[in-house]
C-alpha cells in the first residue's frame, strides 16, 4: 500500500466527525464575534446539541480524535504566544508572587473539594485552569491527568464556569480595583495575574489604560508561560505515586509539551515575524475551539447538569482566593 493510500484509510473514518466538530466551531466563532460571547461557551453548548451524533454512526472517530489528538495539538501551539524577553519585564519578585499565587490557588483547590466531597482530579483541573490560563490550561490539565467516566464533563463544567467568571471579572475587577486606590501598574498587575482567560485580561486592561494593558498582558504572559512547569510537576507526581498506571506509563514530557517549549525556545532566539505568530496563534485558537466542539457532542446535557452546586462553589473559592491573595500580595510587598 503507498503512503497516499495509507494516509486515506486513516482519514476516511475520520472526516465526518472531524468535519462535524469543524462546523459547530465555524458556527461558534461567528457567533462569538458577531455578539461579542465567549467562543469556546458556544462551541460548547453547540456541541452537546448534537450529542446523539456521538453514540453510534459514522461521526464517533473523528470525534474522538479531534477531542484527544487535536486538542494537543492546539495546546502545543500556544507557545508561540510566550518569548522569555517579555516574561523578564515581569522581574524576580514578580516572578516569585506569581508562581506563589499559582502554588497557593491549586492548594485553594485541594483544600476546598473534600468539603465538597469532590476528588483530586477536580481538585487540580479548577485549580490549575483558575491559577494559569482558563479554558486553555483546563484542556491542557485534562490531557495528562488519567481519565475516569467523569473527566469530559469536568473538563467541560470547568471551561464554562471559568469562562463565565472571566467575563464577570473583566468587568468587575478594574472597578474593584479603581475603587480600592490601586495605581494603573498595580491594577494592571491584578488585572494579570487573577482573570482567567487571555482574552479578558486584554479587554479588562486596556479599558484602564494602554500601560495597564500592556502590564495585564504581560502578568498574564507568565501565568500562561508555566504552563509547562505546572503539567511537568503534575507528570512527575503521578509517576511517583503510581496514579493511573493501570492507563499505561505517563509519559515525562508529552509531545506537545515539547512543541509548547520548542516554538517558546524559537520565539525567544528569533524574531518571528508578527504575521506568523498572529497566524499561529490563530490556527491553535482554531484547534482548541474545535476539540472544545468535540467535547460538547461526547457530553450530554443531562451528565452536565448533574455536578451539583459543590462544581461551582470550588472554582468559585478558586477565583476568590486568586483575587484575595494577590491583592494582599501586590500591598504586603509594595508591588510597582
Amino acid at each position: 500500500m503507498t503512503p497516499f493510500a495509507r494516509l486515506r484509510a486513516f482519514a476516511t473514518p475520520l472526516m465526518p466527525g472531524l468535519m462535524l466538530a469543524a462546523t459547530i466551531a465555524a458556527a461558534a466563532a461567528f457567533l462569538g464575534t458577531h455578539y461579542g460571547a465567549p467562543v469556546m461557551l458556544f462551541a460548547l453548548l453547540l456541541g452537546m446539541a448534537f450529542n446523539f451524533l456521538h453514540e453510534d454512526g459514522p461521526c464517533r472517530e473523528g470525534i474522538e480524535f479531534a477531542a484527544k489528538f487535536i486538542l494537543r495539538l492546539g495546546v502545543g501551539l500556544l507557545g508561540i504566544r510566550i518569548a522569555l524577553d517579555d516574561i523578564v519585564q515581569i522581574g524576580l519578585t514578580g516572578a516569585a508572587v506569581l508562581a506563589g499565587l499559582i502554588a497557593l490557588t491549586i492548594a485553594t483547590g485541594f483544600i476546598a473539594a473534600p468539603i465538597f466531597k469532590r476528588k483530586w482530579r477536580f481538585a487540580l483541573l479548577t485549580g490549575g485552569a483558575v491559577a494559569i490560563c482558563g479554558a486553555s490550561a483546563a484542556l491542557a490539565i485534562a490531557a495528562v491527568i488519567p481519565a475516569n467516566d467523569k473527566s469530559e464533563r469536568n473538563t467541560l463544567f470547568t471551561v464554562i464556569a471559568v469562562t463565565a467568571l472571566s467575563t464577570i471579572a473583566m468587568v468587575l475587577y478594574p472597578l474593584l480595583f479603581q475603587g480600592l486606590g490601586f495605581s494603573e501598574l498595580q491594577q494592571g498587575f491584578l488585572i494579570g495575574a487573577t482573570i482567567h482567560d487571555v482574552a479578558q485580561v486584554v479587554g479588562a486592561g486596556f479599558s484602564v489604560s494602554d500601560a495597564a494593558g500592556e502590564m495585564a498582558t504581560i502578568t498574564k504572559l507568565f501565568r500562561v508561560a508555566m504552563l509547562p512547569v505546572v503539567l511537568i510537576a503534575i507528570v512527575v507526581v503521578l509517576r511517583a505515586t503510581g496514579v493511573g498506571a493501570g492507563q499505561g506509563k505517563i509519559p515525562l514530557l508529552p509531545w506537545f509539551m515539547v512543541l509548547f517549549l520548542a516554538l517558546v525556545a524559537l520565539g525567544s532566539v528569533v524574531d518571528l515575524p508578527a504575521p506568523l505568530v498572529a497566524q499561529v496563534d490563530t490556527l491553535s485558537r482554531a484547534f482548541l475551539i474545535t476539540a472544545i466542539a468535540a467535547l460538547g457532542v461526547k457530553t450530554s446535557l443531562k451528565a452536565l447538569t448533574s455536578v451539583g452546586g459543590g462544581h461551582l462553589a470550588i472554582v468559585v473559592i478558586e477565583t476568590l482566593a486568586l483575587l484575595a491573595l494577590a491583592m494582599a500580595a501586590l500591598h504586603w510587598l509594595s508591588l510597582l
